[in-house]
């Protein structure tokens, strides 16, 4: 399926999300540790919604998430991308936000790290973002210690309380990267 190929890196292909594509998501990504510190696994309707409005996203403005693909072995390992922030308790509703999640077999392989540089180029290069934010919860230190890794920037006059998770995952933290903080980082990765 090399016609949804949005971007690749030396191990990975980044594809648009296709109508077939549901049940390996739910299979590989939407597991208990995958999703712990994203509220849980999701309903699987929640995840039809979740892909059509990326599907919707690329059609508007070309860019949404996408599912990655390890090019050696063609299994799904993550899932990534670049969309509107659209929280409605996000002070910064509109703006370009970056996210990722790997599956628990391929964690600490630097598939993240490696699909992100890839979507933070497209980022500045193709779609002109002005910056790009990533959200999290501050318990989730493997993603806030990977932004702060690509260059991010913690902006905490952004955070916000979301009632859908738990205490736990509270506040959401607003992690923000400009093209010259990226531009400096990407020299040191």
């Amino acid at each position: 399926m090399m016609d949804n190929v949005v971007l690749t890196t030396d191990r990975l292909e980044l594809r648009q999300i296709g109508e077939g594509d549901l049940d390996a998501h739910m299979e590989h990504l939407n597991t208990p540790a995958v999703m712990a510190r994203l509220g849980g696994p999701r309903p699987r309707e929640v995840i039809v919604e979740k892909h059509a409005q990326s599907r919707e996203s690329f059609a508007r403005e070309g860019f949404g998430f996408m599912l990655v693909y390890e090019r050696a072995t063609g299994e799904l390992v993550g899932h990534c991308g670049m969309k509107r922030v659209s929280n409605p308790l996000a002070h910064n509703i509109g703006d370009h936000e970056i996210g990722w999640l790997v599956r628990e077999d391929r964690w600490r392989m630097g598939y993240a790290k490696e699909a992100m540089c890839a979507v933070i180029d497209w980022a500045f290069e193709q779609h002109g973002a002005p910056h790009v934010v990533a959200l999290t919860s501050e318990s989730n230190v493997g993603s806030w210690k990977l932004m702060e890794k690509l260059g991010m920037v913690r902006c905490e006059d952004l955070d916000f309380d979301d009632p859908f998770f738990s205490a736990e995952d509270n506040p959401t933290i607003i992690y923000r990267l400009t093209p010259e903080q990226w531009a400096e980082a990407k020299g040191e990765l």
